[in-house]
Parts: structure tokens; C-alpha cells; sequence
């Protein structure tokens, strides 16, 4: 055999089905078959053509796509496709597209029946996997919900992952995987994950290498692996993956690891090809190439709100693609400017950070420092990577700050220190400047770098904000003054002239207020919570608010929240820019006196803010 056939030979070898072939067989395989390279984005296959060829992925990815161009699976090196039209049907079902650059095997039709019928295993093996596709294809074609957006993690996650201790050897840990037939290995000691350990690493770090697999398995395992909770929604978990290009994820609830999932549990779960739209964003490699983006994911959020989708699952989708969409600027960015001379975080705010995004957010974000952070040395590196970003955002379709709170102004680029001592200014001296500050910043969360750093500064901020009186009574003002639009005898009050005659701004006299009601009640209970739901239910078992009270600010910020979002989406299928002003007059009977219920929790609530801090008197 030459080198070539040599490296196909053990690359098969190492794969199913062709692990179970007898070495005679992998010996002569290789001999018959060719390569083939493909470019990122060309069809290979498509649906109703003929197909006379096995292709295994050498390199790359494919996307296997159903008749109505819906995502039924995405397969990557070691993976097979096009053999139902070798066993039994006439014309693809599926359309086959590279999502990468790839390398492909071919096996000829008459060398893959020779060989089947020499192995039926092999054979077998190919029929259940053609039978699984289909099923996922009808499955689709019955299916159209949302369940996908409600689904947890938790609720499909594998239990009891198999693991080993670090001290095992490298051959214990593969005759375990391969005992338990499984492509990953959890790596525990010490009461908790240290790493991981997946059947490409035991090709790629051991076989390919020749390494002694008597020495401890904790010298291959990819060390402090990236993991999620039970509550991360399947559609998050599939960017993460994406982004990472990984395909096992370990779920971790409370320092305890629960489970793990992988690129397969999620893709059977993602059935909609609008999801995928938001993991498409890691293919993007340039600000051009994600020109528009943030827009798609608006559309993206349209369909779902057309299909009945909640205000949070909603906001939700428009969270994950804003993340998406700045993580991938920001490794863009770092490729381009080499890596950050010291450690960072990039971190979003205002209805970012509290993954509370609507069709008409713009952007705010900032940068926590390093403290070995030098402006001399350093200042130049981050003022471009932030700009780089920032206007990259821009571009996208997520618009810059009118108000300029974004990571590419100077003054929002500060060490933690700098951070924990702006934030204690905020805190004791609350000036109308102060005020404003805090409003967006203290819903501070980092997506890149070093998140330890980010979360540093906005645990400091908590605990400072607890007992700051003045800042209360400051921030209970503010939310006092944010008046809902109701007249006397609960009459909805609208513009009466000007560009928005006859209408009402929901969100200045309605979601605004909950949001900083929850905030307040939040930081006074010393609730490190950032979402104004979780903010307000936290603050309620703290006891910062009643339980009723804190019940009914959540309803009346999901039903202002919702109607603002179906307003804004039919802006959008408008082509007219999204806002919040809405027309009660073209309100149905029942939603206006929703509208009115809404508005009435708030005033009520806003009543009750003066009981507790001397709101009159600021």
C-alpha cells in the first residue's frame, strides 16, 4: 500500500461501520475509492437526483437538508452520506450542501454492493441509518411548533454520563468508552469535572501519535471544558457548540455535573431551519459577510412570533443571535489584531444583558480590563478591536447607541478596579448622571474573554448597591416618574398631535417602569439576577417585594412585552422601522383592557414605591 491508501486505511479503520470489517477487507478498500473536494456552500447532492456513490467526510462538514430545505442533520469528518440511493431508493431524498470546505471519500455503487454483500453488517448498518433520516424528515413534516424553543436541556440531557478519574490510564479510558459505546468521556475527580476525553481525541493525541496508552488519560483530556445548566434552552446550546466547534457539551447544575449532550441530541431537537440561521453566524468570516445579520435574526423572530411564541422565547432569539453575532466579531477582530496583549471581557448591557432584546434594541456594551492593563502599551490594541466590533455591529443591523454607551468610547473601557470604583461613585453619590448610568449598567453580563472579570465587577456592584439608601430612593424616583398612560377612569391617554398622534408608547410609561421597578427591588435585596422576571421573583423570596406584587409586575411585563412585539413585527413586515408607540384604537376589545390592567398593576405598584422610600422628596 502506498502512504496515501496507508492514511485512508487507518482513517476508515476508525470508523463505523468499517471498524467491524476484517483487515483483509480495510486492507483492499482503500484501492477503491477516489477523492473529491468541495467548497463551503456547493450543493453535492440534490434532492430527486441519482446518486452512484458512498461519500464519507474526510474533512469538513455537510448539511443534510430535507425537501423543504429544512436542516435534518449536519455531519462532519468520519460521517457518511448518499447511501439510500444505494439501498434502496432511485433518486435522493435529501439535499446534500458543504457548510465547510471538505474532503470526501467516494465508494463506487458496485464496490459498495460487493462489499455489503460480502458484510452484511455493513449493509445493516446503512438501512437503519437511512431509516432514522426518513423518520426525522415525516417527523418535520408533522411538526411545526415551538417546542423547540421551550425545550431545556434538562429535559433530554443523558443521565449518569460515563467517567473516569484522571489518574486512569489512557487504554482504561477507551475500553470504557468503548464498553459503554459511547464518543466522549467525562473526566471527575476531586467532587467534580476536570475534563474531557472524546474518540477524536484518542485518534488525533494518542493513535496518530503513537503515545503510550499506559500513561494517565488526564494528559490528552481537554482540561476545564465549557459547560452549561439544565435550564439552557437546545437552540443556545447548538450556538455554543457552533462557535466552539465541539460536539459534546457537559451540564453542570450547581457545581454538580448532571448530565451532557451532544451535537446530535440537539440537531434531532432543532427543527426549524430558522434556528439554524442564528448558527450560521460562526461560518461568517468577515464584517462584510455578516452585513445584515442582526436583521435576518429580526425576521427570524417575526416567523416564531407569527407561529405563537412567547415575549421571552422571543427575546430570547433575539439575545442569542445579538451574542452570537458579537462573539464572532470579536474572534474576528482577534484574528486580525493577534491576540489581546492582557486578559478581558467584552460585556453587554441594558436589555442585552438582561436577555431582553425587542425587535428595535440597539446596542450597548463596554470592556472590563485587566488590571495588568497599561494604556501606553495596551490602549491602542483595544480601541481598534472595539471599534472593529462595535461598527461590525453596526453593519449587521444592530445600530449603534444614540447615547454612545458602547465599548468603542474610551470612557467605557476601564480595568476591574476602575469599574469597582466608577460603580461605587454611582452608588454613594447618585447624580441625575448617576442615574442614568445605572440604569444600563448595572445590567452588566460578559459574552467574551475572560468572564470571571466581567462577573468580578458586577458582583462588587451588587453588593455594594445593597445598602445604598440614597441610591434607592434615588432609583425609586426615577421609576415613579415613569408615568403609564391612564387617565381618570382608567381612560388610555394618547398623543394627541405630532408623528405619533393617537397613540401610546408602551414602553416609556409601561415596560420601562417594571424593568426598573424589578431592578430596584433587585439591587436592594442584594439579587445578583440580571432578567427583569427572575430579578422580580428573586427580590420576592428575598423578601424586597410581595410575592402578589412581584406576580403582577411579571404579568403585566409579559403582556406589554408580547403586544410590543407583535406590533413591531408587523412594522416589520411593513418595511416601516420599529417602534413602541401602539394605536389602541386598532387593539382588539380584550387586549385594550389588558392594556389598561397592565398599566394599572404599574401605577399601583408605583403608589406603593412611596411607602417604602421617601420618593417625594428627592
Amino acid at each position: 500500500m502506498t502512504v496515501e491508501l496507508d492514511e485512508v486505511r487507518d482513517f476508515i479503520a476508525d470508523i463505523e461501520p468499517f471498524t467491524r470489517l476484517p483487515d483483509a477487507e480495510l486492507d483492499q478498500l482503500p484501492a477503491h475509492m477516489t477523492m473529491e473536494y468541495v467548497r463551503r456552500g456547493e450543493t453535492i447532492i440534490r434532492h430527486g437526483e441519482g446518486n452512484d456513490n458512498l461519500r464519507i467526510i474526510r474533512s469538513g462538514a455537510v448539511d443534510v437538508l430535507g425537501e423543504d430545505g429544512v436542516l435534518l442533520d449536519r455531519r462532519d469528518a468520519g460521517r457518511s452520506f448518499g447511501y439510500s440511493t444505494l439501498v434502496g431508493e432511485n433518486s435522493s431524498r435529501y439535499t446534500m450542501v458543504a457548510v465547510e470546505d471538505s474532503l470526501l471519500l467516494m465508494l463506487p455503487r458496485e464496490e459498495f454492493l460487493a462489499l455489503t454483500e460480502r458484510n452484511p453488517d455493513i449493509l445493516r448498518f446503512f438501512s437503519s441509518q437511512s431509516l432514522r433520516i426518513r423518520a426525522a424528515a415525516a417527523e418535520l413534516r408533522e411538526d411545526q411548533s415551538t417546542d423547540v424553543l421551550r425545550t431545556r436541556l434538562g429535559d433530554f440531557k443523558i443521565d449518569n454520563p460515563v467517567s473516569i478519574a484522571p489518574e486512569a490510564s489512557i487504554r482504561e479510558a477507551a475500553e470504557l468508552m468503548e464498553q459503554h459505546r459511547v464518543s466522549s468521556l467525562l473526566i471527575t475527580g476531586n467532587g467534580g469535572l476536570s475534563g474531557i476525553v472524546t474518540d477524536r481525541d484518542l485518534r488525533g493525541r494518542v493513535v496518530a501519535k503513537g503515545l503510550d496508552s499506559s500513561l494517565p488519560v488526564s494528559g490528552i483530556m481537554t482540561p476545564n471544558p465549557r459547560t452549561v445548566t439544565s435550564e439552557t434552552l437546545a437552540f443556545e446550546a447548538m450556538i455554543i457548540m457552533a462557535e466552539m466547534r465541539i460536539h459534546h457539551i457537559p451540564i453542570v447544575d450547581e457545581g454538580e455535573l448532571t448530565g451532557i449532550v451532544t451535537t446530535a441530541d440537539v440537531m434531532r431537537l432543532l427543527r426549524h431551519d430558522p434556528i439554524y440561521l442564528t448558527a450560521d453566524l460562526s461560518r461568517r468570516n468577515s464584517p462584510e459577510e455578516l452585513r445584515n445579520a442582526y436583521s435576518q435574526a429580526s425576521e427570524v423572530a417575526v416567523r416564531f412570533i407569527e407561529r405563537g411564541a412567547s415575549s421571552e422565547e422571543t427575546s430570547g432569539i433575539m439575545t442569542i443571535a445579538a451574542d452570537a453575532l458579537a462573539r464572532r466579531l470579536l474572534k474576528l477582530g482577534e484574528d486580525r489584531l493577534g491576540p489581546p496583549p492582557v486578559p478581558y471581557t467584552f460585556v453587554v448591557l441594558g436589555s442585552q444583558g438582561r436577555r431582553e432584546m425587542g425587535l428595535a434594541s440597539d446596542q450597548d456594551n463596554a470592556m472590563v480590563l485587566s488590571d495588568d492593563y497599561v494604556e501606553a502599551e495596551h490602549g491602542e490594541y483595544f480601541a481598534e478591536l472595539s471599534s472593529y466590533v462595535c461598527n461590525g455591529l453596526d453593519t449587521a443591523g444592530q445600530v449603534l447607541c444614540p447615547g454612545d454607551m458602547m465599548a468603542s468610547n474610551p470612557q467605557w473601557r476601564m480595568t476591574v478596579s476602575q469599574w469597582i470604583d466608577t460603580f461605587h461613585v454611582w452608588v454613594t453619590a447618585p447624580e441625575p448622571d448617576a442615574l442614568l448610568h445605572a440604569q444600563t449598567f448595572f445590567d452588566f453580563r460578559g459574552i467574551w474573554g475572560d468572564i470571571g472579570l466581567g462577573d468580578t465587577v458586577h458582583n462588587n456592584a451588587v453588593g455594594m448597591a445593597r445598602g445604598a439608601r440614597r441610591m434607592h430612593a434615588h432609583m425609586a424616583a426615577l421609576a415613579a416618574r415613569r408615568e403609564p398612560p391612564l387617565g381618570f377612569f382608567r381612560g388610555l391617554v394618547v398623543d394627541r398631535s405630532g408623528e405619533y398622534a393617537n397613540t401610546l408608547n408602551v414602553k416609556k410609561g409601561g415596560t420601562a417602569g417594571i424593568v426598573q421597578m424589578a431592578r430596584l427591588f433587585a439591587l436592594s435585596s442584594g439579587v445578583t439576577a440580571l432578567g427583569t422576571r427572575r430579578r422580580l421573583l428573586d427580590a420576592a423570596a428575598a423578601g424586597g417585594v410581595s410575592a402578589k406584587g412581584a406576580q403582577d409586575l411579571v404579568d403585566a411585563f409579559d403582556y406589554l412585552s408580547s403586544i410590543t412585539l407583535r406590533h413591531q413585527s408587523l412594522q416589520l413586515r411593513e418595511n416601516v422601522t420599529p417602534d413602541y408607540q401602539i394605536d389602541p384604537n386598532r387593539l382588539g376589545k380584550m387586549d385594550r383592557e389588558h392594556l389598561r390592567d397592565s398599566f394599572q398593576i404599574i401605577k399601583d405598584m408605583q403608589n406603593a414605591l412611596a411607602s417604602k422610600y421617601p420618593v417625594r422628596n428627592i
